[in-house]
């Protein structure tokens, strides 16, 4: 796996997370307990931080960064993702904020200064624009995203079953790797 230091900050992983070999991990990020990190990811955590919470999983071929601080926006854009997220194949997340118990579909994208709250099933394909804050509790569809309707119970309780596959499955690819 490529960890790399950016001005002299290294990655921050958790021993029971599962990197894959081909990911690339740059700079001012932290990741929590049992989560992983799939074939092909970038999170580059150079000009802001990137923190990603317990039993995350992100999956092949996503992207992940930030944006800097400036006098418009003195804190930048950072890169926040909670417990329990799962964020599909070749998503990007810029600068936004997931809260917990999250899917995000395959393809993706969610843009600087966005919130997720808790609970929301993002479609494939989505396009979340800058700024926007999606509610808990519904999910969202469609470029720019839009409420489509509160989830069932069934979906929600998919959200963290989804993210309890992958502490599994990583769990596994870490006892083939000792």
């Amino acid at each position: 796996m490529s960890i790399r230091s950016y001005k002299r900050i290294t990655p921050t992983i958790d021993s029971s997370v599962y990197v894959d070999d081909s990911s690339v991990l740059v700079g001012d990020i932290e990741i929590g307990e049992q989560s992983s990190i799939w074939p092909l990811v970038a999170a580059r955590g150079d000009v802001n931080v990137i923190r990603i919470g317990q039993r995350t999983n992100v999956q092949d071929g996503s992207v992940l960064h930030v944006t800097r601080k400036s006098a418009n926006q003195p804190e930048g854009f950072p890169l926040i993702i909670g417990d329990d997220v799962t964020v599909g194949h070749k998503c990007m997340l810029h600068g936004c904020t997931l809260g917990n118990r999250i899917l995000v579909g395959m393809g993706a994208i969610i843009m600087d200064g966005a919130v997720v709250q808790d609970d929301v099933f993002i479609a494939a394909g989505a396009l979340v624009p800058p700024n926007k804050v999606l509610e808990s509790g519904f999910l969202y569809v469609g470029n720019p995203a839009i409420k489509k309707r509160p989830l069932k119970e069934s979906e929600q309780a998919f959200l963290k079953q989804s993210a309890l596959n992958y502490v599994k499955l990583g769990a596994e690819y870490l006892e083939e790797q000792a």
